[in-house]
Order: C-alpha cells, then sequence, then structure tokens
C-alpha cells in the first residue's frame, strides 16, 4: 500500500468523506466491498489504489479505484465514480449532484 498524498491530505479526505459523505460510504461498502448488509461505514484510509472503510464490528474493506491515483483533485473523481457504480449495482438511483 502506497500513498502519493500526505498525512494532512489523507486525514482532510477522511474528515471530509466522514462528514459529508456517509451515506455514500456505506453504498460503496455494499454495494463494491462485498459487504451487502453492512450498516456502518467509516472512510479510514485512503492510498494511491483504494479507499478503505471500517464497518460494522471495525472489519476494514478495501475498494479499489480501478486506476493508480497520482494526485488530490483525482479523488473526488474516483469516489464519484464508485459511488455510481455501487448505485448501479444495488439498484439504487444515484444522486444527480456530488
Amino acid at each position: 500500500m502506497s500513498t502519493p498524498f500526505t498525512p494532512d491530505v489523507v486525514d482532510a479526505i477522511k474528515r471530509h468523506m466522514n462528514d459529508d459523505h456517509a451515506a455514500d460510504a456505506l453504498l460503496i461498502v455494499r454495494g463494491l466491498g462485498d459487504r451487502p448488509d453492512a450498516t456502518e461505514a467509516t472512510t479510514s484510509d485512503v492510498d494511491a489504489e483504494a479507499i478503505e472503510f471500517t464497518i460494522d464490528g471495525g472489519e476494514r474493506v478495501r475498494v479499489p479505484w480501478g486506476e493508480r491515483l497520482t494526485e488530490r483533485p483525482q479523488v473526488r473523481k474516483a469516489v464519484v465514480r464508485l459511488y455510481n457504480e455501487a448505485c448501479a449495482r444495488l439498484g439504487v438511483p444515484a444522486r444527480g449532484e456530488h
């Protein structure tokens, strides 16, 4: 696991995901993390290859980005893509704005 992101950037991404997108994280875990029965997901790490969530009971689930990220602006686009893929897989309508 490697990351082009400094600890401050990782902390900012985690804080933003947990404060503003907790429901989206749960959808990603359910749809793409193979945990359809998860009831809670907290973003716990971000690196070049994946985003990691801590779910019910403390289990960690990594969901790959699908490509190696090299800079911070790519994270938003990658999370939106994961969210849309998870919604499609779960049959849940995706919100239009992010």
